[in-house]
């Protein structure tokens, strides 16, 4: 046999992902190039690592032990590489954190300059919804999280970020009557929420309960960006993070709507588990934040301060 680091590497990924598009994509790779790199890897087993059916790409079992192997093998390879540039007086290691999707409007500008900074750093974050993200920090998967709203049953630590606000929001190609009271508001107009699990959902929800507002024909739609292109199209109406919808509020695609007792208020945390023994590239990482985070706010999120 004579596979090469980067077929495995490949293979891997297709087997993470069951698709060669999204595996491309991460890759940053054609699906042409991940194809190939497939079939140049299964010519060298006679057992078949993948099968289609329906149209639909299955790792065999045999597949997910090779897959299995190429893991550590990878793993072990990367650990040289680190230790390489340790001895060589350099940052290395993984970084990984998980972070809720709207989060990903503000985490990439604390990590940006201390990646660039920190070349033998790997990078590796999740952008899911809340309750995987609690999970992936419950198990120990991850050295971070990024959330809004902080698990009760965890015992964490955190820095504070910055401010999180939502307000409630609407598309510009229907124009409301004046003057509409805040139970007029959330009785006509249909609304737009996100699937269960989600801060936003929640923030939404207890804002609606606290206020005894009766509501509209309800929509749940599964990410912030769904919600966003669906409230522009005239769809809804909804509550949502202003980090978000900057470009949608300069290009008029959106617009606040004034309700009293918004926007909420809550604050994005960076938050790991007390107990979590933080390797160097991860107490490197605390470091940054808790130094330059005031820098960042000021230099990226001045915009996000003045509305």
């Amino acid at each position: 046999m004579n596979y090469t680091l980067h077929q495995l590497q490949v293979f891997l990924k297709v087997s993470e992902k069951q698709s060669i598009t999204k595996a491309a994509e991460e890759l940053f790779l054609t699906q042409p190039a991940v194809s190939i790199q497939l079939k140049n890897f299964q010519e060298q087993f006679s057992i078949p690592l993948t099968e289609v059916v329906g149209r639909k790409l299955y790792v065999t079992d045999f597949g997910k032990e090779i897959a299995n192997a190429a893991e550590k093998i990878l793993n072990e390879v990367n650990a040289i590489n680190y230790k390489s540039l340790f001895y060589e007086g350099n940052l290395a290691g993984r970084l990984k954190i998980s972070i809720v999707s709207t989060a990903k409007y503000v985490m990439p500008y604390f990590l940006a300059d201390f990646i660039k900074d920190n070349s033998g750093i790997e990078l590796l974050m999740d952008v899911t919804n809340k309750a995987k993200v609690v999970e992936a920090l419950e198990n120990n998967e991850v050295d971070f999280a990024m959330v809004s709203v902080l698990p009760d049953k965890l015992n964490i630590e955190r820095v504070e970020l910055m401010e999180n606000k939502l307000f409630f929001v609407g598309g510009t190609r229907h124009k409301l009557k004046n003057n509409m009271g805040k139970r007029e508001l959330f009785e006509k107009l249909p609304l737009i929420y996100r699937e269960q699990g989600s801060a936003t959902r929640n923030a939404m929800e207890d804002y609606i309960r606290k206020n005894k507002l009766p509501t509209s024909k309800k929509i749940e739609l599964t990410s912030n960006e769904a919600v966003k292109q669906a409230v522009i199209s005239g769809l809804g109406y909804s509550i949502m993070p202003l980090i978000g919808i900057k470009n949608e509020l300069k290009n008029n695609d959106l617009q606040i709507i004034k309700v009293p007792g918004l926007p909420i208020s809550t604050n994005w945390n960076l938050i790991w588990l007390k107990s979590k023994n933080l390797s160097p590239a991860a107490t490197a990482f605390l470091e940054y934040v808790e130094n330059k985070k005031e820098q960042i706010i000021n230099n990226q999120f001045n915009w996000y301060t003045d509305i």
